[in-house]
């Protein structure tokens, strides 16, 4: 396995993880890449490192361009085990002369890994001279952990960002020019949306930092996902859209069903939303996965839930998708809640009280339906759509 080449000093040495299938409950249905970066020069230099499995890959890459033993700095960016796995194999095989890390970096390192080595600590402003050249660090502190760093070559003006501008997508094209602008665009929204959206208030406070620093490096090179080389322009202006997290006039609507009640009143509050002119996504927890339902909010202004009762409580898949969207705190939403029961109706009740501890503005007592909804009830679904629009069409006048 051979380096790649992406400035006159700096190789990519990573791994391509092609069947990583779930990250913390996010489904990767196009698996990932673990990017190192190594650093030639007076004092050769290691970028992060990956996940530990895959350590043997990234000696492999390192071996193609030097000796792995005359590394002499290693940087973490971020600790987390996906970069940080393999440290303490890299620091026993290389034998640095020194490794650094944000201050949040060397708790959560020795927190982790228990090192038997010292891990120096930087901080935004801090620079090394690498010999030749000089690496300058830049906290993104929360994005997306505490100890998150960036790191700066500035005579080859190239950012090294860790798990910011990153994507889960594995690939053997490592350059974005060299990738279909569809799929990419698609994957970074997801990554955003399932990693970095509670955080949003914090990216758009660094963009304007960074831009106060001065910073408008020629390469990106995050540590998932493709190098930015072309124009990485495009993701950082992507981040500041994402960050805003400004409503349009569309409807994501998930349900679940046992009898296909609930998924009736679906269909009726779908062509409610429809006669208006909204968006609809309608998604079913028995097709859809977690995360492509918050990818599919990222962009939305309104969310209707539908459940089923289930032994007097909401349906274990509209459980499982209302906790994992609570926790990503998406924001300017409105939104109401509908479903079928049987004998007890509250548990629809408590999902509407959900989405009003998730910020969201309730425009809509729940609708719920005894059994099989009737005409008179599926009208009053198609109703409630017809409400979401008007509301969702004032709100993103």
């Amino acid at each position: 396995m051979k380096a790649v080449q992406i400035s006159p000093k700096v190789y990519w040495v990573g791994a391509i993880d092609w069947n990583l299938r779930d990250f913390h409950g996010y489904a990767t249905d196009r698996g990932t890449t673990y990017n190192a970066y190594l650093i030639l020069g007076e004092k050769p230099t290691l970028i992060d490192t990956v996940k530990k499995a895959f350590y043997p890959e990234m000696l492999t890459r390192i071996q193609s361009v030097i000796d792995p033993q005359k590394i002499e700095i290693i940087i973490s960016n971020h600790a987390e085990m996906d970069h940080s796995g393999a440290l303490c194999q890299a620091v026993a095989d290389m034998n640095p002369k020194e490794v650094y890390a944000s201050a949040m970096g060397v708790k959560n390192l020795t927190a982790q890994l228990h090192p038997a080595f010292e891990i120096k600590t930087v901080k935004t402003g801090d620079k090394i001279d690498i010999g030749g050249d000089t690496l300058s660090f830049v906290e993104a502190r929360m994005l997306h952990w505490p100890d998150s760093m960036l790191a700066y070559l500035e005579k080859e003006d190239i950012l090294f960002t860790n798990d910011v501008f990153g994507m889960h997508l594995a690939t053997s094209k490592l350059f974005d020019d060299e990738n279909d602008e569809q799929i990419w665009i698609q994957e970074a929204k997801k990554y955003y949306a399932n990693i970095v959206l509670p955080y949003s208030d914090i990216v758009t406070r660094f963009l304007g930092q960074v831009q106060q620093m001065g910073l408008s490096p020629k390469v990106i090179a995050p540590d998932h996902g493709f190098i930015w080389r072309k124009d990485p322009s495009k993701i950082v202006g992507l981040y500041a859209q994402f960050a805003a997290q400004k409503p349009t006039n569309k409807a994501v609507l998930v349900y679940d069903t046992m009898w296909g009640s609930t998924e009736k009143m679906a269909f009726a509050i779908a062509d409610g939303l429809r006669q208006g002119g909204t968006t609809v996504q309608l998604m079913s927890m028995h097709t859809c996965h977690r995360s492509d339902v918050v990818t599919q909010l990222l962009d939305a202004g309104a969310i209707l839930v539908g459940t089923p009762v289930l032994n007097s409580n909401i349906f274990p898949a509209m459980a499982d998708v209302l906790c994992y969207l609570k926790g990503l705190k998406k924001k300017n939403l409105i939104g109401a809640a509908f479903g079928s029961y049987g004998w007890n109706g509250a548990p629809i009740d408590s999902v509407t009280k959900i989405l009003e501890e998730m910020g969201i503005e309730i425009v809509s007592p729940s609708v719920k339906s005894l059994f099989v909804p009737d005409q008179p009830k599926l009208q009053e679904c198609e109703d409630l759509g017809k409400l979401v629009n008007q509301k969702l069409t004032e709100k993103v006048k």
